[in-house]
């Protein structure tokens, strides 16, 4: 490439914006690619909600989880410590299941003891009780899976409309020059930049909040079958 060649590019150049403006993308985005556009925003905005809320709330159950069982275990009757606690930390997932063993071991050990059915409505119970727990935090979730699964395709779907856009402003104008095609084909990829920015982050917190809530869910099934066997022991000496 020559001097001269290289001076005219310069001059061709000047006037013309240095970065991109995502706002001047939009707005002179077809009406297709924008909907397509605010639908992700949305979308990525309801994703960073989740991840903020659902982080907040694991750091809280993790540790009023820890504290509760701590004092449990150290309680000498638990039917006081029930009690006790029941305005503050009845809505924890270990309570319930506490909650759901003790219910159910009132009403077997009521008249003619059966040991080992004793035995196996307290384990049902308390893992209905860890099951519907865990399944209630992950509900949420969903929408992590739906968003990282979905929003790439939405975002082609915006792409593709936009490139099929610009082919047809070719047509119109019978030229083919960068400066007809190269703002519509950039408006259309950025419709698929703003699906991975919105797909990215949600994949990436639904394999770690899946994770984390797989985690609570062995915790809180140990600390259920522990519960068990002091409860089995209850059982052998009636």
């Amino acid at each position: 490439m020559t001097v001269m060649m290289l001076l005219a590019l310069g001059a061709a150049g000047e006037g013309a914006p240095t970065h991109l403006d995502p706002v001047r993308l939009f707005l002179d985005a077809d009406i297709v690619v924008q909907c397509v556009l605010g639908a992700l925003v949305l979308a990525s905005v309801w994703v960073w909600t989740i991840i903020i809320t659902f982080s907040l709330r694991m750091m809280g159950l993790k540790s009023k989880t820890t504290a509760y069982e701590g004092e449990f275990w150290n309680a000498r009757d638990l039917d006081a410590f029930q009690k006790s606690a029941k305005g503050q930390q009845s809505d924890l997932p270990a309570a319930k299941v506490v909650a759901a063993a003790l219910g159910e071991w009132r009403r077997s050990v009521t008249g003619k003891v059966d040991r080992e059915a004793a035995r196996a409505r307290i384990a049902g119970a308390m893992d209905s009780v860890v099951a519907a727990e865990s399944e209630a935090l992950a509900d949420r979730l969903n929408f992590l899976a739906t968003v990282g699964s979905v929003a790439p395709f939405v975002g082609l779907f915006g792409t593709v409309w936009g490139i099929m856009n610009s082919f047809f402003q070719i047509g119109q104008q019978q030229n083919s020059s960068l400066g007809v095609v190269a703002p519509g084909i950039s408006e259309a990829l950025f419709a698929t930049a703003v699906g991975l920015f919105a797909a990215i982050p949600a994949v990436i917190a639904y394999n770690r909040f899946s994770h984390r809530v797989n985690g609570f869910e062995a915790r809180l099934q140990r600390f259920a079958d522990r519960f068990h066997g002091t409860l089995s022991r209850e059982l052998d000496q009636l």
